[in-house]
């Protein structure tokens, strides 16, 4: 009895405590403050965790393409995964994230207002911003660092994405180019666009045709700006020697190490929750315990549908179909994944195990492209995919809330709103014609450029590729005891 009456005491006063404290408006107020602040220091811990995971994942994608090549070229392709984070950081830390994101302002985060503002267009005409070029000038608080720490591993997975298409011909000085443009121009033409706040995201939801593009993690931002990256450069490029017979049927030149491709495609699969789930930008925003389990359930049934759907059409569980089913699923549901419920999740990672291998198959077969390590297919058709599934499938529950993302639910057609897969299929078709013109037009114009100074253009030198590139490019051998 004497225990329970002490706890009652005990309980009674710190009741009337907490009253009485509470009655101080002084006291609450400072009290509000104070967790306010750690709000945000959580939610910057939260997103600089979520940039290490991502730039964890050029691991990831250096096995996959190393191991989908031959041994003979592994250190190139190595090196150029490798080397493209530095490339692209050093474009991006001078010009390109002012461009995409001068203009950019989140407070749950601690970004109370933009460190710059517009440099091209005004309103929902805005094209590019400007501030904080190198990162200097006022305004550069950690919460602004920690973001952009979190979108330059953004643009790297765009800076590496061609690399794979472009595998065992592509000459290394021309790939050091396309690292400092891509971070410094390709990648923020549309991020400012898009998540910068610019016309692509404002034009639509102005005209009250829905909620303007939204694209929660990158379907299309990140990944389909990658494939067609991809597509523009395996075009100038042309296929590997060899690939395709004189009857134009394509050859199979198989990968020398197809564990280590898909290591990293397991790899790959741990860093996109750091790539989606992060990108609520708030560990008070629990919307991230749904968008990681979306991620995790696309990814699964994109492996799955993928094993069976090739064995039906070949005979055999290829193992590489699988990694890339599984990439095509979590690629599809990076864009939506905060906008569908898991039945939804299901449906679209197992289309895009189909898709992806219906693609591969189309763009060797068809279009007579070589892609070594199928990125046109995962990035830039289960991209595309990804981001009219946003319109199609957004069930109206949730909304983001940063630059470029409405703070009412996002809806698709299933909820009745067509106008939202308008904008979805705008901001996709954007992507396939300006964004791809932009990349076409630099390799194209670089290729040209090359050629008229007599470098040979941005092809390795035939006698290298037949040799491997390692030696003649890198100087050293991936396998000094053993190439093919």
């Amino acid at each position: 009895m004497r225990k329970k009456a002490l706890k009652l005491a005990i309980s009674l006063s710190v009741a009337a405590a907490v009253v009485g404290f509470g009655s101080n408006s002084a006291f609450a107020q400072d009290a509000g403050e104070a967790v306010t602040v750690l709000g945000k220091q959580v939610n910057l811990l939260w997103v600089v965790i979520g940039a290490t995971l991502v730039i964890f994942m050029q691991a990831g994608f250096a096995l996959v393409e190393t191991g989908f090549c031959r041994a003979k070229h592994a250190a190139h392709v190595m090196t150029t995964n490798f080397a493209i984070f530095g490339l692209g950081f050093i474009g991006f830390f001078f010009v390109g994230f002012p461009l995409a994101f001068g203009g950019f302002s989140y407070g749950a985060l601690g970004i109370d207002k933009a460190i710059g503002g517009n440099l091209i267009g005004h309103g929902s005409t805005a094209l590019f911003f400007k501030g904080g070029w190198a990162l200097s000038g006022g305004g550069i608080t950690p919460a602004l660092l920690g973001f952009f720490l979190y979108m330059v591993a953004f643009m790297d997975t765009v800076a590496t994405i061609p690399t794979g298409a472009m595998a065992e011909r592509w000459k290394w000085g021309s790939f050091v180019v396309w690292g400092f443009f891509c971070g410094a121009i390709y990648y923020p033409i549309m991020a400012a666009w898009t998540w910068g706040g610019g016309w692509l995201a404002q034009s639509w939801r102005s005209m009250h045709l829905g909620a303007g593009y939204v694209d929660f993690a990158g379907s299309g931002v990140v990944h389909a700006v990658g494939g067609v990256a991809a597509l523009a450069g395996a075009i100038v490029l042309g296929p590997r020697i060899g690939k395709f017979g004189p009857d134009g049927k394509p050859r199979a030149m198989p990968g020398h190490h197809i564990p280590m491709a898909m290591l990293g495609t397991l790899i790959l699969l741990f860093g996109w929750f750091g790539f989606n789930a992060a990108s609520t930008f708030a560990a008070t925003d629990v919307q991230f315990a749904t968008v990681a389990t979306n991620t995790a359930i696309a990814a699964a049934f994109g492996a799955v549908v993928a094993m069976f759907w090739i064995t039906k059409r070949t005979g055999k569980p290829d193992p590489g179909m699988m990694a890339n089913g599984m990439l095509g699923g979590l690629v599809a549901i990076t864009a939506p994944c905060a906008f569908v419920t898991p039945w939804v999740s299901a449906i679209i990672g197992g289309i895009a195990g189909i898709l992806v291998i219906e693609s591969v198959f189309f763009v060797e077969r068809k279009l007579k492209l070589d892609d070594p390590v199928g990125a046109i297919s995962v990035h830039g058709v289960c991209g595309t995919f990804g981001v009219l599934c946003v319109g199609i499938f957004a069930n109206g529950s949730y909304g983001g809330g940063w630059n470029g993302s409405p703070t009412t639910g996002v809806k698709g057609i299933i909820k009745g709103d067509w106008g939202q897969l308008g904008a979805q299929a705008l901001g996709a078709a954007v992507i396939w014609t300006v964004i791809l013109g932009v990349a076409f037009a630099f390799f194209k114009i670089q290729d040209t450029i090359s050629k008229a100074r007599g470098k040979g253009g941005i092809r390795s030198a035939e006698e290298d590729e037949i040799m491997g590139l390692d030696l003649p490019e890198m100087g050293v051998q991936a396998y000094p005891e053993f190439t093919k």
